[in-house]
């Protein structure tokens, strides 16, 4: 965080009260996103907040839009208030403002983090535009059980492409100036271990090894904070019976003490009230001690620190230079993205009414959603179709435009959305046979639905079948006990499939999901998320082979629901499967302990062939550094892209060691014919983890290393980390 003179001359002349008001944090009622349909409440709820920005009380806003009226609040801060410290304008502004991007899990099957930095950069330019200074995101939270509905918001199971997506969302949030019109304050959230909850239940308690919540729910932050990230969110659940928002050996201990972390701790919303319902305080004022005592800077709309700060601070039981030294980080905050020297930066009406942006916003919307969508099977060829094909587009999803976005939009330009019927009439020749039949609805039967789609299957060569979740299935307070689709969409599926007609899955998700019967057993299925505003063009364009699918799963796909939690960098056991599968090893009776469609895994239009791994030496000296190579080809007939993965394991640990780790990746395009040699360095640096004794660092000792096309294929090279010398 950067010095200013400033800051250190303000928190000199202010009061109590006055020190207290900038950590507060509250809904912005003058600009509402879903404002009363009262046009009174609507006056009376912004002549309260703009009171309350007068009398120095408010820190920042969230969840307000506009530029003008932006411009209003920051007035009344600078010119009406005793001090002029303007205000932080803030908001949940996750995968898009009004050009929606892929939801984060699925722009995260991409595999390029330099993507995610690019729509993150082009959500930047949007959101400042419409006088937003701070967004609640990148979502960094690694998601291992796939019932939890907000693993849509982050970057799926493995914690290295979690933490490559990271660090690229906070760059391109933020732009390489912080002071910059265009430049939108990141907060990595929900630290920590939120994506831990138990049994993948919403807002549930964490019980987790310290091994395991250093070695795979932490990196995705610590990844986001050198890439610059100047605010951290804390999360709603406990850790092992304390929860985030009061846990002063991660805030304080391991936050600032370990990792040097200078910038602001905000609370997710009324956190810090919810410990009174975790039973870890007694009431409002004893929760604001305990929550501002561990290292919780700000404190979003429970209004305790403003009720019971200056209260504890007078009483001696909050030391006031703890008060100042939040203070100071809030007004560091401020000053370090030129606030105080331009309080009216991304509050410009012009700016916000210009959309010259908006074609190359759409472009990039449609290259992220193509980019996103993973094959998961083609069997016979099926695609890329042909344009003359006689085709049936059935499902739910066929013309739908009100499950574009996916979870957490609030500002998306709905007038701009392409829904899968629009993209496919507008990819084919005029007269090209297309009938588009919805079939059922989401949830309900319609009245001869299945009947109508039968009879379109029929005279069809091919059924599009676009089937899937709604987005309300999926996103915060959205947990599912059964990861499967709603009966009536399975029912569709099963009718169509039984007319013998080849169908192609159009899948639309926020989560890996348990495939069953004639939606598993189809020909082709491609996972396409929840795409955002380029659906329609983006999925046309795969399926008629303008571009080759590259996404690769970030998450395992189970074959039931009952596997959950199931990930694939799960630790040895003592009793490993056998290809037999014979009683008294780790599996269940119905299943094998393996994924239906494992991590990694994903297809494209070309044929790609691995040669075997090979290490450049026997040996990694402990400073050194070990080539892993393979031959990769492309075989088929089509160009494509494909996403080359390097895994480790670690034979003998003091702790028992996943049966395989990502350690990199890479993408590279084939043409037809075309092999190319790839080569990973590997360090030691990767091959550390949380020892039995408690710290960091690798083992002398024997691995294995794949290069391979998912996480449950290839076969490994073997080389040995010498000890240091």
């Amino acid at each position: 965080m950067p010095i200013d003179e400033r800051v250190e001359s303000l928190l000199a002349r202010m009061t109590l009260e006055e020190k207290v008001g900038q950590l507060g944090v509250f809904a912005d009622m003058v600009r509402p996103f879903a404002p009363d349909v009262n046009p009174e409440a609507n006056v009376r709820n912004a002549a309260e907040v703009l009171e309350q920005v007068r009398a120095g009380r408010v820190g920042a806003l969230f969840n307000g839009v506009g530029a003008e009226l932006g411009r209003q609040i920051q007035r009344v801060a600078v010119e009406e208030s005793r001090l002029g410290i303007p205000v932080l304008l803030a908001a949940d502004v996750i995968h898009g403002m009004r050009t929606v991007f892929p939801i984060p899990l699925g722009e995260a099957a991409s595999f390029e983090p330099d993507l995610a930095e690019r729509t993150a950069r082009a959500t930047a330019l949007e959101a400042t535009a419409a006088g937003i200074h701070w967004t609640y995101a990148p979502a960094v939270d690694v998601a291992r059980d796939q019932r939890w509905g907000r693993g849509a918001e982050g970057a799926g199971e493995d914690p290295v492409l979690g933490a490559a997506f990271a660090a690229a969302r906070v760059r391109g949030f933020q732009g390489p100036d912080l002071r910059a019109h265009d430049s939108l304050l990141a907060t990595p959230k929900h630290f920590v271990a939120y994506g831990a909850v138990t049994a993948g239940m919403e807002y549930n308690f964490v019980e987790i090894s310290e091994g395991t919540l250093r070695d795979v729910h932490l990196p995705p932050f610590k990844a986001a904070l050198e890439a610059g990230a100047l605010a951290v969110m804390t999360a709603f659940n406990d850790i092992n019976g304390i929860p985030a928002s009061a846990h002063r050996g991660l805030l304080t201990g391991l936050l600032r003490e370990q990792w040097g972390f200078a910038g602001v701790v905000v609370s997710d919303y009324t956190a810090d009230m919810e410990l009174i319902a975790h039973g870890y305080a007694e009431d409002a004022r004893d929760a604001t001690r305990k929550a501002f005592l561990a290292g919780l800077d700000m404190s979003m709309q429970s209004g305790f620190y403003a009720d019971h700060l200056p209260g504890l601070v007078e009483s001696g039981e909050v030391p006031v230079e703890a008060l100042d030294a939040a203070v100071r980080r809030v007004l560091s905050l401020k000053a370090a993205i030129g606030l105080f020297d331009d309080p009216y930066r991304s509050l410009d009406p012009a700016r916000e009414a210009d959309t010259s942006w908006r074609p190359a916003h759409e472009a990039l919307a449609r290259e992220a959603a193509r980019r996103s969508i993973v094959l998961l099977k083609n069997e016979g060829g099926l695609l890329p179709l042909r344009r003359d094909a006689r085709i049936a587009l059935v499902g739910p999803l066929a013309r739908d435009l009100a499950n574009i976005e996916g979870c957490w939009t609030l500002f998306g330009d709905r007038s701009r959305y392409v829904s899968l019927e629009a993209g496919i009439r507008a990819a084919l020749p005029e007269g090209a046979a297309l009938e588009v039949v919805d079939g059922c609805g989401f949830e309900q039967p319609l009245e001869g639905g299945i009947e109508a789609a039968v009879a379109a299957a029929r005279r069809a060569e091919v059924v599009l079948l676009a089937v899937g979740e709604p987005q309300c299935y999926s996103g915060e307070a959205q947990s599912r006990t059964q990861i499967v689709l709603p009966p009536v969409q399975q029912a569709l599926a099963e009718a169509v499939a039984a007319t013998g007609t080849p169908v192609v899955v159009l899948l639309r998700n926020g989560r890996a999901l348990a495939l069953q019967g004639a939606v598993r057993d189809a020909q082709a299925i491609l996972v396409t998320w929840f795409l955002g505003t380029q659906t329609g063009h983006a999925v046309a364009d795969v399926l008629f082979g303008d571009y080759s699918p590259s996404g690769r799963l970030p998450v395992s796909f189970p074959r039931d629901s009952g596997q959950q939690p199931f990930f694939y960098n799960h630790p040895r056991t003592g009793r490993p499967e056998t290809p037999e599968m014979s009683e008294f090893k780790a599996r269940w009776r119905e299943h094998p302990h393996a994924a239906l469609y494992p991590f990694g895994h994903g297809l494209g239009y070309g044929r790609i062939e691995y040669g075997p791994t090979r290490v450049d030496s026997p040996t990694l000296a402990w400073d050194g550094v070990l080539g892993v190579r393979a031959r990769v080809r492309n075989s088929g007939q089509h160009a494509a892209e494909e996403v080359v993965q390097l895994y480790v394991h670690d034979r003998v640990a003091s702790r028992v060691r996943p049966v395989r780790e990502l350690k990199d990746f890479r993408k590279l395009r084939l043409e037809p014919g075309q092999e190319v040699e790839v080569v990973f360095e590997l360090r030691r640096e990767q091959l550390a983890f949380t020892r039995a004794d408690g710290s960091h660092g690798a083992e002398p000792g024997a691995f294995d290393v794949w290069i391979a096309p998912s996480s449950a294929a290839g076969e490994p090279a073997r080389f040995e980390l010498l000890p240091p010398p």
